[in-house]
C-alpha cells in the first residue's frame, strides 16, 4: 500500500517513528512529505501535500500528525476527494474506515501515546469499507465537494 505522510513540528517525532513502522513493520511504500526537522512550520502546508497525493491517486491513504490531529483534519478535508478525521482511538479508526471510507487519518502527536498511534494506523490500513448503506452516505458527503 502506498502511504503519504507528513506532520508539523508538534507531530514531527511521532511522524518519524511512524515512517519506520509503516515501511518496516507493515511493508508499506511510504512517501514522507516532511518536514525534515522539528522547526516550527504551518500544518496546512503539509496537510495539503498529503491530501493532494491521496486525492490524485498517487497514494492509497494518508497519515498526518500535528499536536491534536484536528488542524490537519480541517486542512486535509478542504481537498476534494479526501475524507480526513482526527482519530484518537483504534476503535474509532475501525469505524472511520468501515462506515466513512476514510482515506486520511490525522493523529495527535501531543496527547496520544506513540504505541496507540501505531495501533490506530494499523487498524486504519487493515480495515475495509463496508459499503452498503454507508456507501450512499459517503456519496452524499462527497457531493458536498462540488
Amino acid at each position: 500500500m502506498r502511504i503519504a505522510i507528513a506532520s508539523d513540528h508538534a507531530g514531527f517525532e511521532q511522524k518519524q517513528a511512524l515512517v519506520d513502522y509503516l515501511a518496516q513493520d507493515l511493508g508499506c511504500d511510504v512517501t514522507d512529505f516532511g518536514p525534515d526537522t522539528d522547526d516550527r512550520v504551518d500544518y496546512p502546508d503539509y496537510a495539503e501535500k498529503v491530501a493532494h497525493a491521496v486525492a490524485s491517486g498517487d497514494a492509497d491513504r494518508g497519515v498526518l500528525v500535528c499536536g491534536t490531529g484536528i488542524g490537519m483534519a480541517l486542512a486535509a478535508d478542504k481537498v476534494p476527494g479526501v475524507r480526513a478525521s482526527s482519530i484518537t482511538r483504534p476503535d474509532f479508526a475501525d469505524l472511520f474506515r468501515r462506515h466513512n471510507d476514510g482515506n486520511v487519518v490525522c493523529l495527535s502527536g501531543r496527547f496520544v501515546e506513540p504505541e496507540v498511534n501505531r495501533e490506530i494506523v494499523k487498524v486504519f490500513l487493515e480495515t475495509g469499507f463496508e459499503g452498503g448503506r454507508h456507501a450512499d452516505r459517503v456519496g452524499k458527503v462527497m457531493r458536498l465537494d462540488a
